[in-house]
């Protein structure tokens, strides 16, 4: 069975920036589309991005400019930079499917951004 285990996170002044990284356990994850998602307190979880096989990438607008997902298949790694953190950025960040697939739902890894 598959697994996704995200770190990286922690706590960020404002316009500081982190890099996520989600380990997969490869097979299907080197060909599926992959999204960062991120919930914050009393918020439903949101995608914030995606990227294909072939390197293809969306971003929700919030993030636009200021976030970059990529991958490594060799390593088994999908990234998430993210630069000019804001405040309203901070929540917990999971990777998953892009049709993200409830059994794949790991402990995310938190980021906390405060001054």
């Amino acid at each position: 069975q598959g697994q996704l285990v995200e770190s990286g996170g922690g706590l960020v002044q404002p316009g500081g920036s982190l890099r996520l990284s989600c380990l997969t356990s490869g097979g299907m994850f080197s060909i599926a589309r992959m999204g960062w998602y991120r919930q914050a307190p009393g918020n439903q979880r949101e995608l914030v991005a995606s990227i294909t096989s072939d390197g293809e990438t969306t971003y929700t607008d919030s993030v636009k400019g200021r976030f970059t997902i990529s991958r490594d298949n060799a390593k088994n790694t999908v990234y998430l930079q993210m630069n000019s953190l804001k405040p309203e950025d901070a929540a917990v960040y999971y990777c998953n499917t892009y049709e993200p697939i409830r059994a794949y739902w790991g402990q995310g890894t938190q980021v906390t951004v405060s001054s």
